[in-house]
């Protein structure tokens, strides 16, 4: 399934998130693309308050990856390999243990890591043209 989204403010991307959160699967991978500062951490922390995450969402920029848990227990993962030299630190981290888990991982950078995502993935991605952000989503039928 695919999906689209405009918006003009961050104000809408908080009015936004609910509905953006409701389509994404309640698993497996999400990753999201886009250049840098198209606001890919900012979404992903408006989407995890939609999902009942109360903890500061930050980029695991140096951490590569942090967990919250959701009110109603559900844990989710976000990395973020834009800091990675090659594959093989994602390999060190022990990826395939978040990534073939039940939970939710949201994945900033996942260019870093081509060959270490899972066949089926859900891709999120960020253009921003004149401070108007540009959302497309793609969903796989097997994870709706």
């Amino acid at each position: 399934m695919h999906y689209s989204f405009t918006l003009h403010s961050l104000e809408e991307l908080v009015e936004k998130a609910p509905e953006i959160a409701q389509v994404l699967p309640s698993s497996g991978v999400i990753v999201f693309k886009g250049e840098m500062a198209a606001g890919k951490t900012t979404t992903i922390a408006q989407l995890c308050k939609a999902w009942g995450v109360e903890d500061i969402v930050q980029s695991p920029t140096f951490s590569l990856v942090n967990e919250y848990r959701t009110k109603s227990g559900e844990t989710i993962f976000h990395f973020d390999f834009y800091r990675l030299e090659d594959e093989e630190e994602a390999l060190d981290m022990g990826y395939e243990d978040y990534f073939y888990s039940k939970a939710r991982c949201l994945v900033e950078w996942p260019e870093k890591i081509p060959t270490l995502l899972p066949s089926t993935i859900t891709l999120l991605t960020i253009t921003s043209v004149n401070g108007v952000r540009h959302i497309e989503i793609d969903v796989p039928q097997l994870s709706q």
